[in-house]
């Protein structure tokens, strides 16, 4: 991590994982961290918060990855983190592999080509879609930036050359915003092309606001 952030000329901050695996914020000068957290314990995966001083005011960003094999798990973790970084507290805005599919798709199809161990990381014993994980973020008051300013196809994963086996093609990642940031969204789309086909097996998700 201390690689990248020097090589890309910015200040991050880790959050561990004693289960999954880690994640950070990176944050590029003349920006700057007035306070930072990070979450494991409560997390399968992680998360990593900072807050800076911008020309609206204290933003606080955070990145988080959800459980990838419960949808109960991930709605409790969900639940929990939505309302630790409720949007009633101020300019909050919450991104990353949530793990989960949204509630605004028919995902029945999509969800029948899977593998039945795989198609359970998303459904209930009954078979019906579980999306209470992404759901929890609307419900706590924050704003899913796709719906304000996305353009072109919103499936993150998998990647051509990346991984991501026990994907079919769906919508993993997200940004959630305060909706006074949320009113500021300029640009939500997923970076295809090049190095991020086998960077990684999701694909890269800029959202850019106006601030």
């Amino acid at each position: 991590m201390t690689a990248l952030a020097d090589a890309v000329g910015m200040t991050p901050r880790l959050a561990r994982s004693p289960l999954g695996q880690p994640v950070a914020m990176l944050v590029r000068p003349p920006l700057e961290i007035v306070r930072s957290a990070s979450f494991g314990w409560r997390l399968h995966h992680a998360a990593a918060a900072v807050t800076v001083r911008t020309r609206v005011g204290l933003l606080t960003m955070v990145s988080a990855h959800l459980n990838p094999f419960s949808p109960p798990r991930r709605r409790r973790e969900a639940i929990w983190l939505a309302h630790r970084f409720n949007p009633g507290k101020g300019a909050v805005l919450i991104a990353g592999d949530l793990n989960g599919l949204d509630p605004g798709t028919d995902h029945t199809a999509m969800l029948a080509g899977l593998p039945g161990t795989h198609r359970r990381r998303h459904a209930g014993a009954d078979g019906v879609v579980d999306t209470r994980a992404v759901a929890a973020f609307s419900e706590a008051g924050l704003v899913d930036l796709w719906r304000a300013a996305g353009r072109g196809e919103p499936l993150t994963v998998p990647t051509t050359r990346g991984g991501g086996k026990e994907f079919s093609r769906m919508r993993l990642d997200y940004v959630f915003a305060a909706p006074q940031l949320a009113s500021l969204a300029t640009d939500v789309h997923v970076v295809r092309g090049d190095e991020t086909e086998y960077a990684s097996d999701h694909y890269p998700l800029r959202a850019d606001l106006a601030i």
